[in-house]
């Protein structure tokens, strides 16, 4: 299983829209259910950070990114954030009722 968390920070005026492009990310995934992804994304109380948990049951899968709705999400993606973004593989040492558990 590969895991990553992707960290970063929007434009308070872009924080909903951001919101609304992720929310189209999980409709699109509820539609089509991809098998072996595990996929998460958090708005944290200060209203413009967000953290994308994402991972994959086969280390070299990519159900994500060829999703519509994910590539518009990250088409202006560089309009919207202000703090570079966070990036990098983690490793699960501990999980209670998370990723499909």
């Amino acid at each position: 299983m590969s895991t990553h968390i992707i960290q970063y920070e929007v434009k308070p005026d872009q924080a909903d829209e951001n919101q609304r492009l992720v929310e189209a990310v999980f409709a699109q995934l509820k539609a089509e259910r991809p098998e072996g992804l595990h996929y998460a994304t958090f708005r944290m109380e200060d209203g413009v950070s967000f953290i994308h948990f994402v991972a994959y049951d086969d280390d070299d899968a990519d159900s994500l990114r060829p999703l519509a709705a994910f590539q518009a999400f990250q088409q202006n993606a560089a309009e919207r954030i202000i703090a570079p973004t966070r990036r990098g593989a983690a490793t699960l040492v501990g999980s209670y009722g998370f990723l499909g558990e």
